[in-house]
This record gives C-alpha cells, sequence and structure tokens, in this order.
C-alpha cells in the first residue's frame, strides 16, 4: 500500500511562503521583516526534512507580499531561500533569491566615525563573497562587515 503524501505545514489562499531558510536563522528571518511585530496570520516550521539541506526551516505569510527592500534582507540572512507567491492557492510565481551587489539603507555601518552614524546620510554598502561567507564593504567608511555581524537598521 502506498502511503498518501501529507503536509506538515498547511497550505495558504493567497501570500507568501519563504522555503528552504537555514534551520538556525528561522527568528533571524521573522525578527528582521518585523512579522512578530505585524497583524499577520503566520505558520512556521523548524528543522523540517530538506533534499536539498538537510534540515530547513519555512514560513508562510497570508495576505502579505513583500516589496524589493524586504527580498534583499532575506537574501542577506538566507541567500539560498526561495520565495512562492501564492494566489488561490497555486503557486504563481517561484523566485530564487540572491544577494544583491550593493545594499542601501538597510544595514547600519559598525564603524562608530562613520558619517552615516553622525548625519541623515543612507547607509550604502557593496556586497562581498569570501571563503568566509558574505561581508559587507561600507562606501562612504570602507569598513567590512561580516555576515555574523550585520545590524538591520529597523523600518518598524
Amino acid at each position: 500500500m502506498i502511503a498518501k503524501k501529507q503536509l506538515k505545514v498547511s497550505a495558504i489562499r493567497n501570500g507568501t511562503v519563504i522555503d528552504r531558510i537555514p534551520a538556525g536563522e528561522l527568528f533571524h528571518v521573522i525578527e528582521i521583516l518585523g512579522l512578530a511585530k505585524g497583524n499577520y496570520q503566520m505558520t512556521f516550521g523548524a528543522n523540517l526534512e530538506s533534499k536539498v539541506l538537510g534540515s530547513k526551516s519555512i514560513i508562510k505569510i497570508t495576505d502579505k507580499f513583500f516589496e524589493e527592500d524586504d527580498v534583499n534582507l532575506i537574501a542577506l540572512v538566507a541567500p539560498d531561500a526561495v520565495l512562492n507567491i501564492i494566489k488561490e492557492y497555486q503557486v504563481v510565481e517561484k523566485r530564487k533569491l540572491a544577494i544583491p551587489s550593493e545594499i542601501r539603507g538597510l544595514v547600519r555601518c559598525l564603524n562608530p566615525r562613520c558619517i552615516t552614524n553622525h548625519e541623515p546620510v543612507k547607509t550604502r554598502f557593496k556586497t562581498l563573497t569570501t571563503p568566509e561567507g558574505l561581508v559587507l564593504k561600507c562606501h562612504y567608511c570602507e569598513k567590512e562587515t561580516s555576515q555574523k555581524n550585520l545590524q538591520i537598521i529597523s523600518s518598524n
């Protein structure tokens, strides 16, 4: 007898599914997107089995579609994540994330002397991929910040 495939997380009618989040980054993604503070119907699963990652997390947000800045934030902490746009229970768009070559106004510069920490200047970073992982280089002071030390500028 063949077993029926069963969903571990229920389907949503309209909204966004963020799939292939590394298992340890689930709550980081929820935090940087401000999902816990919003009035969103959200389902998430942690440490789910994944053929690609071994173990993954997933977030399903009803009636929420993300702007480009939000997508870039997700890419900074979960660059291999996939966004599935759902309409009437169907995936209408599947979008693999990519780290943009430049990030503006989303991350704080860690150099206390940087102009962005003293003047109303939007931060601007060039993204670099190194053997140790993602590094952001400040356009103004050239301070480099590793992925694990990123400080997201709260938009909420």
